[in-house]
């Protein structure tokens, strides 16, 4: 019953509703007595001989008068019990939804998303079960046994009938035990499965490329397998409570045959009693199985629920402020002076050392190093992905720590190295940031990302379904399509991290002419491996081992004979190889 109490706060909100529904179910329960009753009043009537046909037709009115208050009754409490589930099911999906929204970085790099879309979908799907079938199995098991057990009325053979309830009770609880700890095994294996079916079906590519499809088969079997021994476990424990009523029922039965047949024939009841009072056993049979399905979903509900909860409960490690107005438009320098950082998961690795840079409305900064030098942690930091940094970085004279996130994001604009696109338009996805655009604006900002041609050359243009993640198109056009999203919301500070690596010199240089040109009063940061994407910037950092190496402008740096020096002499060579080679 503790997983009610855990409930107790949607229950208590939503108690009206829940109050007209077990109401309406106690009343079923009342209606389902009256057949009985009069069956039994027909029999001692048939036995003596006295019954009449406008008796009869009486009775068989009754029955069916009986018959539709148990329709209604059985109507009304479905619509308000499970309709409460329902909500249940909504609002708990609600709550998980905005919850993962809001939740850092860290977060999601502790609960993989097939672990997740496990808790969002089928542990709330069993928790909704407590407040639908748990309810009813409850008030079925209380009020339809205690009604039906007060119908009997021959208390000398109630008392006798009942004597099996101890048995049900004990083993209601040991095997309740037990299921728990099952069931909490069973979801964590379900997890680990959308987990492996998740990740399969995201890298179906690389499966294929590398010819791993039958082995990635396998090792899906395999989990397949040890899924289905560890839900045994839970069937095997589940599958005890049908027997075990069963045979109570059985003996109760029994006690009542015997015991009945020897009232009977001792005058201390009629036959019609005895009658009834069978047909009564038969209505115990539901509320007796509904105790062992009570505990089955109880069980259930609370590990899930507890599952649901350890999500809900955890803390963002970026906390939001509310000291700005939600529509304030925020414009100006950027100020970059960070002293170190490390990550949550490492706190003793320094990711980051002394970073110091400042940007002015219109300038653009380069970040070129080898892959792990630190290029994408200071996006990061610049991006409030993580806030456990020493130092400070302000924009438009403010802590960006201090900024609303709503506020501060809404000036950003960013292209991630591993692009993602959704299974839309192309149209959408390009507008996806501003879904009210016009189509003169969209089509400027493909033409922008030099996407336009290669937009009209699609079966259907503009209006083109992509597929998931854009399955359809190649990896130049996923990044022309993600800066052509950023060029679209228009916001004050643009971030390229490494989002020019997958086209070819010429359309790079095209994409780059035309930054320029939009992005003269705005700030830009260009993360990139190419040289050539960071040439024409205000300032170029060469990040080592997280902290800076070089610092300068493109030609200062190439005066310094360092590390870019070399790097943009190999980079030329090849690309001049390359160009041979196309001749």
């Amino acid at each position: 019953m503790d997983t009610f109490s855990k409930l107790g706060w949607f229950f208590k909100a939503h108690r009206k509703r829940y109050a007209l529904g077990i109401t309406a179910l106690v009343l079923t329960s009342v209606a389902n007595l009256v057949s009985p009753r009069i069956l039994g009043m027909m029999a001692d009537q048939l036995d003596k001989g006295r019954i009449s046909w406008q008796q009869f037709f009486s009775y068989v009115l009754a029955i069916l008068l009986a018959a539709l208050a148990l329709y209604v009754c059985r109507y009304f409490w479905r619509k308000q019990i499970y309709g409460g589930a329902a909500i249940l099911e909504k609002e708990l999906r609600g709550r998980l939804f905005w919850h993962f929204m809001q939740m850092d970085r860290t977060f999601f790099q502790r609960y993989r998303t097939g672990d997740l879309m496990a808790r969002a979908t089928n542990d709330v799907q069993a928790v909704q079960n407590v407040a639908g079938d748990g309810i009813l199995t409850l008030i079925d098991a209380i009020f339809t046994g205690g009604t039906t057990l007060l119908a009997m009325m021959i208390w000398r053979l109630t008392l006798a009938a009942m004597l099996p309830l101890p048995l049900l009770a004990f083993c209601a609880r040991y095997l309740g035990d037990r299921l728990h700890d099952a069931y909490m095994d069973s979801q964590a294996a379900f997890s680990r499965l959308n987990n492996k079916t998740q990740e399969s079906l995201s890298g179906i590519k690389v499966l294929k490329t590398f010819g791993q499809g039958k082995e990635d088969a396998a090792a899906f079997n395999k989990m397949t397998y040890e899924t289905v021994d560890i839900n045994k476990k839970v069937f095997r424990i589940d599958s005890l409570y049908d027997p075990m009523i069963t045979m109570i029922i059985g003996i109760t039965y029994i006690i009542t045959i015997i015991y009945g047949g020897r009232l009977v024939l001792s005058k201390a009841i009629s036959l019609g009693q005895l009658i009834s009072f069978v047909s009564y056993i038969g209505a115990m049979i539901w509320p007796m199985f509904a105790i062992g399905y009570l505990f089955n979903v109880l069980e259930r509900g609370s590990a899930s629920y507890d599952r649901i909860m350890s999500l809900l409960n955890e803390k963002s490690l970026i906390v939001d402020s509310d000291s700005m107005d939600k529509e304030q438009k925020l414009t100006g320098d950027l100020r970059y002076h960070v002293t170190s950082f490390a990550y949550p998961d490492e706190p003793d690795k320094a990711a980051l050392g002394a970073v110091d840079f400042d940007l002015k409305n219109g300038q653009t900064i380069g970040l070129v190093g080898r892959v792990g030098s630190g290029k994408t942690t200071i996006i990061q930091l610049l991006m409030r992905e993580f806030d456990n940094y020493k130092g400070r970085i302000t924009f438009a004279g403010h802590d960006i720590r201090q900024i609303p996130l709503d506020i501060y994001l809404k000036e950003i604009s960013y292209v991630p190295q591993n692009n993602f696109l959704f299974s839309m338009s192309v149209r959408d996805n390009i507008a996806f940031a501003k879904p009210d655009a016009s189509q003169e604006e969209v089509e400027v900002a493909a033409k922008k990302s030099a996407l336009h041609d290669d937009i009209l050359a699609f079966p259907n243009g503009y209006e083109t379904m992509i597929g998931e993640n854009g399955v359809s198109l190649s990896g130049g056009q996923k990044q022309r399509m993600s800066i052509a999203r950023a060029l679209l919301h228009d916001s004050e500070i643009l971030i390229l991290d490494d989002a020019l690596s997958a086209v070819d010199a010429k359309t790079e240089k095209a994409i780059l002419t035309k930054l320029r040109q939009e992005r003269e009063k705005k700030i830009t940061v260009i993360a990139a491996h190419r040289l050539s994407s960071v040439m024409d910037a205000d300032l170029i950092l060469v990040m080592q081992d997280g902290q800076v190496a070089e610092r300068g402008t493109h030609e200062e740096l190439l005066a310094k004979g360092g590390w870019y020096a070399r790097m943009w002499q190999r980079q030329e060579l090849a690309q001049k190889v390359g160009e041979d080679d196309d001749e």
